[in-house]
């Protein structure tokens, strides 16, 4: 109803909303400003300003104001040279001791260029505009901006016609954007948001948290979350079936009763005294349901901020245009993230404990692998590897001695010798492939990614293809999709006639349909024809080309599912359950008892059995298998292979007791696994297992834990 400049504080331990202390000339009421936290102060820029009643006086503004926390003081910052366009409905952020301003409206147009201020010194800074490269977004406001990583975020926001989902990232030292691909993303896979306004994103450690706005006519509360590091996206659901008991089941926290009242102006707008603290975990366990888990319903021009381990939400137009005045709390989950596809990327990378070599095309070039890997994720590959195994069979076991045996000698643990048998490269011919495109597929089964084409690289493209021709004849469905849906996105009007040339060369018929589609659609055909590529086409391509323009094949549409294949994931989890049995190349003896596995899965992901098979391998194949001083129960054992092959954490608490110091031990890439322990200890200890655990955190030194279990002992003292 009315503009506003007033300052509302909320306290997020005692639930409760007070008024601020001010003093000082505070900004005129506005809407539509930005405000950041720099140090002990918050900074107010521009916004929307006039009386809203009377329709006059309405103007944006480019006015900077800083609030002090402890003082209440708010101050105007006049500085010299040159201002940025007065706007509202920007982005801003603080970096490396900067005010960074980027895009908005001023009033008749859009904006898109980035102005940024120096916040240490009031009397010495002055306003700097940007020059900025790269992939610039288009003009546009009421979007959010986040920095993750060094780089600031812009996602969606209104655009005019452009108005895509598109996410871009700013690159602070270079001063380049790059609009963030989502190409590579499976079908089938989770998409990006839809496009939107009015949102809100924040970063949290290496995740950028997605929520609301207006997308097209609809208000969607879905909670998006972007990961910085795989690039992809996901949809949190406000689950009961959460991964561990009590923080991800949602939490309810009501506000004491004397909470003050919403200011005066905000009459007849639905308030609550309630803060609904919700964290949804990754992967799941059944727990049982709880009344209390609530999602904020949808909503735009909201505002969201990251408080700890937390964000809190607040207010924003709810339907028929109604303020709100609530707040919502979520709790992050802060594990470490899984290194699974990092580790067996860096073995493919090294290409340490390599025990076979493909021998490539006519020119037989050779790229070294690893039988694990290869065999659990190829099953046309696995069949070339056990055809070159039976063939080596045949030779006799004295050609095997001479050719391939050669012996080391390493000092081992009190003196003894130990024996360590270099066996040779298994050769595997593949007449059907070349190096390079053989190299990416390789990369491929070891990571389930491919590095994105260059944008406007022609070489790129024709390289994936040749690749997507070996995700075809090698039954690879998964890359095939991936290489169809780098190529489809990365065709354009300046190498279409080249990549369908190509297509049609190497008989791939679906990526020749549609760059026939592409170039006959209209805003495209008379460019494509009158280019000197075209008078080269190959006439069967040029007389296809004529004859669909003419006349366009009737498009028709396949109920059949898309078969995306299996991820890294599923395949190293069915390779640990039996699919890998007959590819064993060491024994883990837990207590005695046998455990086949694989010694490049193991070196992969711990660096203790790196560094055993590297310098000291047991000349009979078989390591022993503790944690420390410990033996684990066969159970526990199972859980950490599974973890160690496919990065499982869910396991029952007695097996977190003893795999809580496996991560040091074992010498994971990080704690995650230690992290899943120690949260599903806590969750389940009990005065019959707190002693146990009690020690284990002692000897671990892990304090948190250790404090808990205390607490629980002084409370319940008699019954321990």
């Amino acid at each position: 109803k009315t503009m506003l400049n007033d300052l509302l504080r909320f306290d997020v331990k005692d639930c409760s909303w007070c008024r601020a202390f001010t003093t000082g000339t505070p900004p005129a009421p506005r809407y539509h400003h930005s405000a950041v936290v720099y140090g002990s102060s918050m900074f107010v820029f521009g916004g929307y300003t006039g009386d809203i009643y009377s329709n006059s006086n309405l103007k944006n503004k480019n006015d900077l104001f800083e609030y002090k926390f402890a003082t209440g003081q708010w101050t105007e910052w006049k500085t010299e040279g040159r201002l940025p366009v007065a706007r509202s409905a920007h982005g801003a952020t603080v970096y490396s001791d900067k005010l960074w301003i980027f895009a908005g409206y001023d009033g008749n147009a859009r904006l898109n260029d980035m102005w940024t201020i120096g916040l240490q010194d009031r009397e010495l800074t002055c306003w700097e505009e940007i020059e900025q490269s790269g992939e610039i977004p288009p003009s546009c406001c009421n979007f959010p901006v986040a920095v993750c990583k060094d780089k600031m975020f812009v996602f969606s926001g209104q655009s005019g016609a452009k108005i895509t989902n598109n996410l871009f990232q700013f690159e602070f030292k270079e001063k380049i954007w790059t609009r963030i691909p989502t190409e590579h993303l499976l079908r089938g896979s989770p998409p990006p948001p839809q496009r939107r306004y009015g949102h809100t994103m924040v970063a949290f450690d290496r995740h950028l948290y997605v929520f609301g706005g207006a997308a097209d006519n609809t208000l969607p509360n879905e909670l998006h979350c972007y990961d910085v590091d795989s690039q992809t996206w996901e949809v949190i659901q406000p689950s009961p079936d959460s991964e561990v008991s009590h923080p991800e089941v949602a939490e309810r926290v009501s506000a004491p009763e004397e909470v003050p009242s919403l200011p005066s102006e905000e009459r007849g707008i639905k308030k609550s005294r309630d803060v609904f603290g919700l964290d949804f975990g990754i992967t799941t366990v059944k727990q049982p349901p709880t009344a209390d888990s609530e999602l904020p319903s949808g909503r735009l021009f909201h505002a969201a901020a990251v408080i700890s381990d937390a964000m809190y939400i607040f207010g924003g137009t709810v339907d028929n245009n109604i303020r709100s005045g609530e707040m919502y709390r979520f709790q992050f989950s802060c594990y470490p993230k899984c290194t699974l596809h990092e580790d067996y990327g860096r073995l493919w990378e090294n290409r340490q404990f390599s025990d076979l070599e493909f021998v490539l095309g006519e020119k037989e070039e050779r790229v070294r692998g690893h039988t694990a890997i290869v065999t659990a994720r190829c099953k046309w590959l696995k069949k070339k590897i056990m055809q070159a195994r039976e063939r080596l069979k045949q030779k006799s076991k004295q050609d095997l001695e001479d050719e391939g045996h050669a012996v080391c000698q390493k000092d081992g643990i009190g003196g003894n010798v130990k024996l360590c048998r270099l066996q040779p490269l298994l050769e595997v011919p593949i007449r059907e492939a070349e190096a390079q495109p053989f190299e990416v597929l390789m990369q491929f089964l070891y990571t389930d990614k491919i590095k994105y084409p260059r944008k406007g690289h022609v070489q790129d493209v024709l390289l994936i293809m040749d690749v997507y021709k070996l995700a075809l004849n090698f039954k690879l469905s998964r890359l095939e999709q991936l290489c169809l849906q780098y190529i489809e996105a990365s065709v354009d009007l300046q190498n279409v006639l080249i990549v369908c040339e190509n297509a049609n060369k190497l008989q791939l018929d679906q990526l020749k349909e549609h760059c026939l589609n592409f170039v006959v659609k209209e805003s495209h055909f008379n460019q494509v024809i009158m280019m000197k590529e075209f008078e080269h086409l190959s006439s069967s391509l040029i007389v296809e080309i004529v004859r669909r323009k003419q006349q366009p094949p009737v498009r028709t549409h396949s109920d059949q599912p898309l078969d995306i294949g299996t991820s890294l994931i599923q395949d190293m989890k069915a390779y640990l359950e039996g699919a890998g049995t007959e590819f064993c190349d060491i024994i883990l003896l837990l207590d005695g008892h046998p455990r086949p596995a694989h010694k490049a899965i193991l070196a992969a992901r711990s660096s203790y059995f790196e560094a055993m098979f590297r310098s000291f391998m047991p000349e009979d194949g078989q390591v022993n298998i503790s944690i420390g001083e410990m033996v684990p129960s066969k159970q526990a054992f199972e859980s950490m292979l599974r973890y160690i092959y496919y990065g499982e954490v869910n396991m029952p608490p007695e097996d977190s007791l003893y795999l809580f110091a496996a991560p040091y031990y074992y010498g994971f890439s990080n704690n995650r696994l230690q992290a899943y322990c120690k949260q599903n200890l806590e969750m389940n200890v009990t005065v019959e297992n707190v002693l146990q655990i009690l020690e284990a955190a002692d000897k671990t030194q892990a304090l948190d834990m250790k404090r808990h279990c205390l607490h629980i002992i002084v409370h319940q003292f008699t019954k321990v």
